[in-house]
């Protein structure tokens, strides 16, 4: 899929170029040039948790929750190879949907296993090298419906040509309801398929102690159609089925050995999350929060001479770590200065006039927390050596605050 996907061209130097649609072979590499080649070792401390938030390209039909460019998310857990690495991720997940009032009868996360779908596979009668060539065919259950499946998986003309009876007990077991109707399909003489139900079991009930357990669903059906998945696949959806998947992602063990060989066997599994879905369903339940401006301190000159003087209170500002907005002109009038402090959305207001300055000293006028008595903006007279330690600058207005209270 992503290949026929990729935004891909021919540059002025007749350079083939492709934009990148995804960032896992680049995290594959990154983690192989920490690795012996020859052993296979990490010589970096496992497991290796990791995540990033590239720009990412792929040529298709604009469209809702879909474009060509966009941002994602990425996180993945490097040299784990039990179920608690997938229960890390998806509860990663599960913990940025509600803080962002994203509650589990909004979403849900659909959860499966390829490896319980290899062993359902091969007893029905699959060979294993067409495999992957199924799980894309049955990744497209919800868009073509089982019927059309079905006669995908049988078409003589295609590269899979499977009897009528493989096709029937592969859909059967692609619509099993929970783990245990899925494991009723599988011989329970199969050590490889138990492993394989159990992992699922124990994932769910590490979901049920953690906490995030509402927003999982069993689903037969999940394959994700990336070959390169290996174990525990799951993507996101919203509950009313009107946007594309949200996230997704799960396994994929095999994938660093496809790049630095046989000896890389090193067990992988993360998550994608786009940009664009997560902003249509954010804007069909009025979650989207607020981006209005916001910054520390507003530092305004009183007069033209005094603009050094306030570019140096603003620098000592931002070494103390404040988010800083200097006026670069003179504000002649006090209304005017704490105006504009209003309308960058500042919280404290440093005006920098030179009777104060004389007294090696700038007035700092707090913009939220009020005065009791005038309904004015708190303010304190601060020394210009204090301007550089954040925690005196703070502490100074919450114990003047608090003073107030007791008065």
């Amino acid at each position: 899929e992503i290949s026929q996907q990729m935004y891909n061209f021919i540059d002025k130097e007749n350079v083939r170029v492709c934009l990148r649609p995804e960032m896992t072979p680049s995290l594959a590499r990154m983690v192989l040039n920490q690795t012996n080649l020859i052993t296979g070792e990490v010589r970096k401390t496992l497991p290796l948790k990791w995540f990033s938030i590239p720009q990412c390209w792929r040529f298709e039909t604009t469209q809702r929750g879909r474009k060509r460019e966009h941002y994602q998310w990425n996180m993945d857990i490097v040299g784990e190879s039990s179920i608690t690495a997938e229960a890390e991720l998806l509860n990663a997940i599960c913990s940025f949907f509600a803080s962002l009032n994203i509650t589990a009868d909004i979403v849900g996360i659909r959860i499966n296993s390829r490896k319980v779908l290899d062993a359902a596979l091969q007893h029905a009668g699959v060979p294993p090298e067409q495999f992957a060539k199924v799980c894309v065919i049955v990744d497209k259950l919800d868009k073509i419906g089982a019927d059309a499946v079905k006669d995908l998986l049988m078409n003589k003309e295609g590269n899979i040509y499977l009897p009528e009876e493989t096709a029937h007990t592969i859909l059967n077991c692609l619509q099993a309801k929970n783990v245990h109707e899925l494991a009723s399909f599988l011989p329970k003489e199969n050590e490889y398929a138990q492993n394989a139900i159990h992992e699922l079991e124990l994932l769910f009930q590490i979901a049920q102690s953690a906490g995030f357990f509402s927003y999982l669903i069993f689903d037969a059906s999940v394959v994700r159609g990336l070959a390169y998945y290996t174990g525990i696949v799951f993507e996101a959806f919203d509950r009313k089925g009107q946007l594309r998947a949200i996230c997704g992602g799960g396994r994929y063990d095999k994938l660093l050995a496809l790049y630095g060989g046989e000896t890389c066997q090193i067990p992988c599994c993360g998550f994608g999350f786009g940009d664009c879905v997560i902003m249509e369903l954010l804007k069909d339940y009025n979650l989207l929060p607020s981006f209005a401006p916001t910054i520390d301190f507003f530092v305004a000159p009183f007069q033209k001479n005094d603009i050094p003087n306030a570019f140096f209170i603003a620098s000592q500002l931002r070494s103390a770590g404040f988010s800083v907005h200097l006026a670069l002109g003179a504000s002649k009038k006090a209304r005017q200065a704490f105006d504009l402090a209003n309308r960058y959305g500042a919280k404290m207001v440093a005006f920098v006039a030179p009777d104060e300055w004389q007294n090696n000293k700038v007035r700092i006028k707090h913009m939220i927390m009020k005065d009791p008595l005038t309904g004015e903006g708190k303010q304190i007279d601060f020394s210009l050596s204090l301007l550089s330690d954040r925690a005196a600058i703070l502490s100074a207005f919450a114990d003047q605050a608090q003073s107030s209270v007791l008065t």
